[in-house]
């Protein structure tokens, strides 16, 4: 399991969360769950384009029979650019 902090939204409020990346059930949104307990429980939402990234990542790891774990740690780390 992989450890993400991305801004997300409190009420108009930016503010940065932490996500965790492990290996999502099949067809199924890789941040499914996190987003909704974050909107349930804290009143948060995770930007659309970083669900869209997540889902994107998740379907190229998929279709490569690679981890999307270690594709969003390549993908996702400054350092590696």
């Amino acid at each position: 399991m992989k450890k993400f902090t991305i801004p997300c939204d409190f009420g108009g409020v930016k503010a940065p969360f932490s996500i965790y990346i492990g290996n999502p059930a099949p067809d199924s949104h890789p941040l499914k769950y996190q987003a909704a307990w974050l909107l349930e429980e804290r009143s948060g939402t995770i930007p659309i384009e970083v669900m869209e990234s997540f889902q994107k990542l998740y379907e190229i790891s998929r279709d490569n029979g690679v981890s999307f774990e270690e594709l969003c740690v390549y993908a996702l780390d400054p350092s590696k650019k």
